[in-house]
């Protein structure tokens, strides 16, 4: 713990190693006693002396890995020591999603747009939303950015995007009216992964996002107006700046 006092480091120290050794101890006896073995028959299958079995099912004293090893061993058991709960100096689990995201509103709020981080497509159903909403109120524009850090499911991802461009559409159409301009791009990090992904299947992402990449990437960077039809731009690694999709 940064910052704390020695002795109380040492006390804190002491309870929860007294804590451990106790549940620790606990575990050991119940699983000998479902192999109907006695402390000493596990003290012999373990190579440890009859005391020092005794103590650690105890949970008094300092307790020896290697001791628990031969425990674990003789009752056919893993032994897991590990450290507990998340680091806090270890990035979000959704570090790379997030630096998309953050790279996609950084753009659109330097081209003009008003940006939302997880956009609802639906209000009254906050859970359902997209990555990155870009809003242009005067031009009545609203583009729904998908970030992927890595493709999964393809067709999923597509299917879940169809369905929320349709209620973006509707959402937007509700406040512009019928002049609402609403388009779909996907953003995905330019990992080795996705690259080949992509490249071994070129028909399907023709298909699914005929939409020009250097006109999407216009749009997102300099809020030229976007293609009518979905599209794709990479990210690269760094999640530093976007860059136009070649079909090969």
């Amino acid at each position: 713990m940064p910052g704390i006092r020695r002795p109380a480091l040492a006390v804190e120290a002491q309870r929860r190693s007294r804590e451990q050794q106790a549940r620790i101890g606990s575990e050991i006896q119940a699983i000998r006693e479902r192999r109907g073995w006695t402390r000493i028959e596990l003290a012999a299958r373990a190579g440890l002396g009859r005391m020092v079995e005794s103590r650690i099912e105890r949970g008094v004293g300092a307790t020896d890995l290697d001791a628990l090893q031969r425990i674990a061993i003789a009752l056919d058991r893993p032994l897991i020591v590990s450290f507990g709960g998340r680091d806090p100096s270890e990035p979000t689990t959704d570090a790379g999603h997030l630096a998309i995201q953050e790279l996609v509103l950084r753009v659109g709020r330097a081209a003009g747009y008003a940006g939302s981080f997880e956009l609802p497509t639906r209000p009254a159903e906050p859970w359902r939303s997209v990555d990155v909403g870009l809003e242009n109120v005067a031009r009545r524009r609203l583009i729904l950015n998908e970030c992927w850090n890595t493709i999964g499911d393809v067709g999923a991802a597509a299917r879940s995007s169809s369905r929320k461009l349709a209620e973006l559409q509707d959402l937007a159409t509700a406040r512009w009216g019928t002049l609402a301009e609403v388009g779909l791009v996907w953003v995905v990090r330019a990992t080795a992964r996705n690259r080949a992904l992509v490249a071994r299947y070129p028909e399907v992402f023709a298909s699914r996002f005929p939409g020009s990449s250097r006109r999407w990437l216009d749009a997102l960077t300099t809020g030229a107006a976007p293609p009518g039809q979905p599209g794709l731009v990479w990210c690269d690694v760094g999640a530093t700046r976007l860059y136009e999709w070649r079909r090969g």
